[in-house]
């Protein structure tokens, strides 16, 4: 109609008239065949079931495996959680406890299960617990699972204190305290807490001031050090230093001598002229030995003569030969 021809809309504007459409390729006759009847769960691989289904797999290869070889094949081993730092240490376990226990280590709480079967060692640590006024938690068998991380504990775990690092300066301040030169001990590497354990109890022993450790790549005060230093962890204050090279250097313009042990230092300890000074004892690990720039901190590289058909003395040893040398030689 001539009147509609006026409306807005109403007619097409010059250029703007649909042509012809190209074909899709077969691309819209594809996507309405589909993709195929949908997977089983246990074949997609991102799925729970498929993980299932590898782990099955994997365990009936390790026992077959095992079959062939007639033995038993080791059951999975879990990788140890991580402890956040200041978290306490779990310990685990009905002899590592009364050990943990008779080395005075500072318990902060005990945990025995409900229904546990109480023999003399869960009777031991009932015992102790009370008489050093410990908190003693009766819980159950999946709490205990929870607090340890999966660790086989038999009914009972303890909670241990953190460590309570000191200083360089307290260290320092400990020697001058008791009018003497100061004996500390450094450890480079050292990773068994049973060394670091077995050096505080000979410092403890040879009137060693201190121990300096590194943060990282080292061992720290746990409860096995606890254990194997047989309450010296208590009276030797160890230091965590961030950086080893450095707080050796601190030490030296504090005054003290840096002696290294190694098996190819050229003077014996026995004849450690710098022993009545004060001197820092710096440990390699046993297998490595001395880092390079903390051997080229030391003033003297100082070694303990061994047999040849020995190789080496591990730190623990090798730091109480030394401090006993020391100590004989400052007429202690």
């Amino acid at each position: 109609m001539a009147g509609n021809s006026r409306r807005r809309g109403a007619t097409r504007k010059p250029g703007t008239k649909k042509g012809a459409t190209t074909g899709s390729g077969g691309k819209g006759r594809r996507a309405l065949e589909g993709r195929g009847p949908t997977p089983k769960a246990e074949d997609r691989p991102y799925h729970p079931a498929a993980k299932r289904k590898a782990a099955a797999e994997r365990t009936a290869a390790t026992q077959k495996a095992a079959g062939r070889t007639g033995r038993a094949a080791p059951p999975p081993r879990r990788a140890p959680a991580r402890r956040p730092a200041g978290a306490p240490e779990i310990v685990a376990g009905r002899n590592a406890v009364v050990e943990a226990l008779r080395a005075g280590v500072p318990v902060e709480t005990v945990w025995v299960g409900h229904r546990v079967e109480a023999d003399d060692r869960v009777r031991e640590v009932r015992r102790v617990a009370g008489e050093r006024g410990l908190p003693l938690l009766e819980t159950t068998a999946a709490e205990l699972d929870r607090l340890t991380g999966g660790v086989v504990h038999q009914g009972v775990a303890v909670a241990v204190r953190p460590y309570r690092y000191a200083s360089l300066a307290d260290v320092l301040a400990r020697a001058e305290r008791a009018g003497e030169p100061p004996l500390v001990v450094a450890l480079d590497g050292v990773t068994d807490p049973r060394n670091l354990g077995a050096v505080l109890r000979s410092a403890g022993a040879f009137g060693a001031h201190g121990v300096v450790v590194p943060e990282r790549r080292a061992a720290g005060v746990t409860a096995a050090a606890w254990k194997v230093s047989a309450g010296a962890a208590a009276r030797v204050p160890v230091a965590r230093v961030t950086n080893l090279v450095r707080a050796l250097g601190e030490l030296r313009e504090a005054g003290c001598f840096v002696v290294g042990l190694d098996a190819g230092g050229t003077t014996p300890v026995g004849s450690l002229h710098l022993a009545t000074d004060p001197v820092v004892l710096v440990v390699g690990s046993e297998g490595k030995g001395l880092g390079r720039l903390v051997r080229s901190t030391c003033d003297v590289v100082a070694a303990i003569p061994i047999r040849a058909t020995t190789e080496s003395l591990n730190a623990g040893v090798a730091a109480g030969i030394a401090l006993y040398e020391v100590a004989r030689l400052r007429g202690a």
